[in-house]
């Protein structure tokens, strides 16, 4: 098996049209922008390089997000960022889900996302159409997982269908350059085992997941780019360097997020075309 190629940030920028970035773990953190993002936005604002931010974080609108990478020193535009939260649309247009109650598990954008997908809104305690877990934070978390679950095991048990929606699949996340948090898909996962344990059997109580391993967010940063002469950066094997790959596009795995592994462990479908090991200029490290 052929080794992974290390590679700079600046023979990126000059072999591809167009890059691609995860938000998390490569750009910025819980608490402020990861080490040389400013200096490399700030350059590819200067000359004019496409790139977007292809994000599973559907806590905040892309308005929202702009405006909080701007107090980390990074002028990313909200048309720059396409966040998981934005499937929620194309998904229920398809699924002709327009005016379902939804419990939605996260900050007020998160419900945002579900009001502009056509859903309406109702709290954990309602008999509602939809569970969707938009984020881990935003409300008090263990009330409002045990009144969610009880109320889905009360839907369950009066044979109401009801629909499991999870934009965000990440399980984990960097708070910090050093520490981790439990994101979305950990939420999901904690629900997925409830109801495994009291309805042995229903393979099909599980969350429907929208973001990054699949292919949606990045169709729709390749419409944007305009080429198919892109990679895609990012920390996590399982979605960033998994959805990249088959999607058809190069991708790097960034080491300073997630995923730091034996390279040469990887299985095939999972191993990125490059890797690196900090997404900073030369001149500024």
């Amino acid at each position: 098996m052929n080794r992974i190629a290390q590679v700079s940030i600046e023979e990126l920028i000059a072999r591809y049209d167009a890059l691609l970035f995860d938000a998390y773990g490569v750009l910025v953190h819980l608490r402020g922008a990861m080490p040389g993002a400013r200096a490399l936005i700030e350059l590819l604002n200067r000359s004019g390089k496409p790139y977007y931010l292809v994000t599973n974080d559907a806590s905040k609108l892309p308005e929202t997000a702009a405006r909080r990478y701007r107090r980390f020193g990074l002028k990313i535009d909200a048309e720059r960022i396409i966040s998981s939260g934005l499937l929620l649309q194309r998904y229920f247009r398809q699924e002709r889900l327009s005016g379902i109650r939804c419990a939605v598990l996260g900050p007020a954008d998160s419900e945002r996302y579900v009001e502009l997908a056509g859903g309406e809104v109702v709290t954990a305690d309602a008999q509602f159409d939809a569970l969707v877990i938009g984020d881990e934070t935003g409300y008090p978390f263990l009330e409002t997982v045990d009144t969610a679950l009880t109320s889905l095991f009360a839907c369950i048990d009066a044979a109401r269908p009801v629909r499991l929606i999870l934009p965000n699949p990440d399980l984990i996340y960097p708070r910090g350059e050093h520490s981790f948090g439990i994101a979305a898909g950990g939420v999901a996962l904690l629900f997925e085992a409830a109801l495994h344990r009291r309805y042995p059997g229903r393979n099909d109580l599980v969350f429907v997941r929208l973001g990054k391993p699949h292919p949606h967010l990045y169709e729709e940063a390749l419409e944007r780019c305009g080429t198919r002469n892109v990679v895609m950066l990012g920390d996590q094997i399982e979605t960033d360097i998994r959805g990249a790959n088959a999607c058809g596009i190069d991708s790097v795995l960034v080491t300073t997020g997630i995923s730091a592994p034996d390279l040469d462990a990887i299985a095939d479908d999972s191993r990125p075309t490059y890797w690196m090991g900090s997404i900073a200029l030369a001149s500024t490290n």
